[in-house]
């Protein structure tokens, strides 16, 4: 997904969070996005391998997923993620890894929360993660308007102000089982969703192998 992201030729990439708690590589992940990514927020499962949250807090799934990434994390992957904080502004962007309500655990999935997360921001583009959801919603003459965003979309942001969710790169829930992420073009004033192929049956193996559970396997196949 990286070498897509070069490809862009990006001036700069951000991360939302949740580097850890569901996939078979937590510190290969820490090590790559310290590595690649001007900025980086904490994301809540971040937050549980940390013991931080308490993992009472979460499905057992990803508790059980959460135990495991705390038995392997390095030193060093411990170090970056302490340290990274849950929200961020960058560019006249304002950027949470949940909503501006709540930076670590509140979903933006619907337009009554995204009013509030409006209201709450001055930015022309919010930036939230979370859901796992490739979302968009805009604000335009006090009302909002939301929808889920397919791959290979095109937003125009000149006018209102919007609220932009990514998607998820290795565990999205929109049906789409290719990684998502976003560009934007902050000089353009536009947005594009993008969705790229990865082998997911090598991660599927690499789950099976570590002992995770076998829905967190099952789920990557079908992007839910």
């Amino acid at each position: 997904m990286l070498d897509a992201v070069v490809a862009e030729e990006v001036d700069a990439l951000w991360c939302l969070g949740d580097l850890v708690g569901y996939g078979p590589r937590p510190n290969e992940c820490c090590a790559e996005v310290e590595r690649a990514a001007s900025l980086c927020l904490v994301g809540n499962h971040d937050l549980g391998v940390l013991g931080r949250i308490p993992l009472a807090e979460f499905s057992d799934d990803a508790a059980a997923a959460a135990r495991w990434s705390q038995s392997v994390l390095g030193a060093e992957a411990r170090a970056f993620l302490e340290r990274l904080p849950s929200q961020g502004l960058a560019e006249d962007v304002e950027l949470f890894h949940a909503s501006p309500r709540d930076p670590v655990w509140e979903y933006v999935l619907s337009d009554e929360v995204a009013l509030a997360a409006f209201r709450l921001t001055s930015a022309p583009v919010v930036l939230v993660g979370h859901s796992h959801v490739a979302l968009a919603f805009v604000l335009e003459d006090g009302a909002v308007d939301g929808a889920v965003v397919p791959g290979g979309a095109e937003i125009d942001v000149a006018e209102g102000r919007f609220i932009l969710n990514p998607g998820s790169v290795g565990q999205p829930r929109d049906g789409d089982p290719r990684a998502a992420y976003l560009v934007l073009d902050l000089d353009a004033r536009r947005a594009l969703h993008r969705r790229v192929a990865y082998p997911i049956e090598r991660t599927q193996e690499e789950i099976r192998e570590r002992g995770l559970p076998e829905a967190l396997a099952d789920r990557l196949a079908h992007g839910l």
